[in-house]
């Protein structure tokens, strides 16, 4: 590619969340609501589906992750849903504590969890500016 040329970002393909023990990792994320697309455990490696979308999330195992926030910061992922406040209360319904009461944003509400490795995921909805949601 010429330094003239440009690149276009298409879309995303996968997120990527390092976890310590795929199994473990896949549990949990079934509980949050996710459903596997794709799993592969002898690469240690398994995609979640988001919506109707190709790319996921790709659960990574790492040798040496503990449950504990790595000593990295972690990532932070959101999700767009319906309704964040319902979310949270299906995600406590299945033992999946909340790090904290729904929060108002901008847009609407979100509540947010972490997997046993410190990855955070977020539930956000656009209840305050629908006609910016995927669906109204």
């Amino acid at each position: 590619m010429s330094d003239d040329e440009s690149y276009e970002l298409l879309g995303f393909d996968n997120v990527l969340l390092p976890v310590g023990d795929l199994a473990e990792a896949v549990g949990f994320y079934e509980r949050a609501g996710f459903a596997v697309g794709f799993r592969l455990d002898e690469a240690g490696i398994a995609i979640l589906k988001v919506g109707g979308e190709t790319p996921g999330v790709l659960l990574r195992q790492e040798e040496g992750l503990s449950h504990r926030p790595p000593p990295w910061c972690p990532p932070r992922l959101w999700l767009e849903v319906p309704d964040a406040r319902l979310a949270g209360r299906k995600l406590g319904a299945a033992g999946i504590e909340l790090l904290d009461a729904p929060l108002s944003v901008s847009t609407g509400w979100v509540v947010e969890v972490a997997d046993p490795w410190g990855n955070v995921v977020g539930f956000a909805d656009y209840t305050k500016r629908p006609e910016l949601a995927r669906r109204s």
